[in-house]
């Protein structure tokens, strides 16, 4: 087995979208191939309403997978087929937009007025671009629960991991979407498909995601539960770590434990032309979807 070494980390980024949410973004309208199969990957965790109940009022989506995920709060979500739901603390939904939605996303806080979550744009390939939009909602009771006995506690949300197999199921990229948290000290690996890209995003707590039997700085080590940490290494809330090659992710908890996202899937190596939530593989597709949108044909017919 291989450890994947990490090749960047990076802080998200302060942005803002819809009609003024205000977010951090740790990926996104930049180089697709990057990150192929994702494309996106927003944290809109606010303390505040004002800076979120204006929401994503309707806006169309084209060729691509949205994933939300909702910690805290409630999020009101609507479309032009008519599908209306809310997704509120633990919740998931898996919405394939295919050949086209319209669609609005409102975040309602909970009652300390915390509104948390985090959505990721995966891209579909070409066979799947112009397919029937779909929806997988599910509620967080549904979502399986791995706990160790060194108190570590994985979230299994798509993907088949540790024995458990997430509730969404048949995701173009055969996506791996983990919620795990680490206690303090502890030392974990987690096994990967080699075929896949990688990446783990910190939303509490820190850790270090380095190979373990690499030189380590005397200076800045420390004792943490047992375990040898070298905080030069550990990566805090809001960081995306990137990985390469390997069949397995190595993460030590700082001295607060951590808690973060593990998401992996299969690149689909094929061209993209992106236009904000339109993502197609040719200028000519994308022009065409822009031409649908004026004059009122970018909805498909169900068949």
């Amino acid at each position: 087995m291989s450890i994947r070494p990490v090749t960047t980390t990076s802080r998200a980024q302060p942005t803002m979208e819809g009609a003024g949410v205000h977010l951090h973004r740790a990926f996104g309208f930049q180089n697709p191939e990057q990150m192929d199969p994702f494309l996106l990957f927003d944290d809109f965790r606010n303390e505040s309403p004002r800076d979120y109940l204006k929401g994503f009022p309707w806006h169309p989506h084209r060729g691509i997978e949205t994933i939300t995920y909702v910690l805290a709060g409630a999020v009101e979500h609507g479309d032009s087929l008519g599908n209306r739901g809310t997704l509120r603390g633990g919740d998931v939904q898996w919405m394939t937009a295919g050949s086209g939605i319209l669609h609005q996303e409102m975040p309602l806080g909970n009652a300390k007025g915390q509104m948390h979550g985090f959505q990721l744009w995966a891209n579909l390939p070409a066979s799947l671009k112009m397919t029937a939009p779909r929806y997988q909602d599910v509620k967080g009771r549904d979502i399986p629960e791995i706990l160790e006995d060194d108190g570590t506690v994985v979230k299994v949300i798509v993907g088949s991991f540790w024995g458990k197999t997430g509730p969404v199921d048949g995701i173009a990229a055969d996506p791996l979407y983990l919620d795990i948290f680490v206690p303090e000290g502890r030392r974990k690996r987690f096994a990967i498909d080699t075929r896949r890209r990688a990446f783990a995003y910190v939303f509490d707590g820190a850790a270090s995601f380095r190979d373990a039997d690499r030189p380590r700085g005397v200076l800045l080590e420390k004792e943490v539960a047992g375990q040898e940490v070298n905080i030069r290494d550990l990566s805090g809330n809001r960081t995306l770590v990137q990985f390469g090659a390997g069949d397995e992710v190595e993460v030590t908890a700082g001295p607060d434990g951590v808690r973060f996202l593990l998401v992996a899937g299969a690149p689909i190596q094929e061209p993209v032309a992106w236009h904000g939530p339109i993502v197609m593989n040719t200028q000519a597709e994308l022009q065409q979807a822009m031409k649908e949108l004026r004059n009122g044909t970018f909805i498909k017919p169900a068949h």
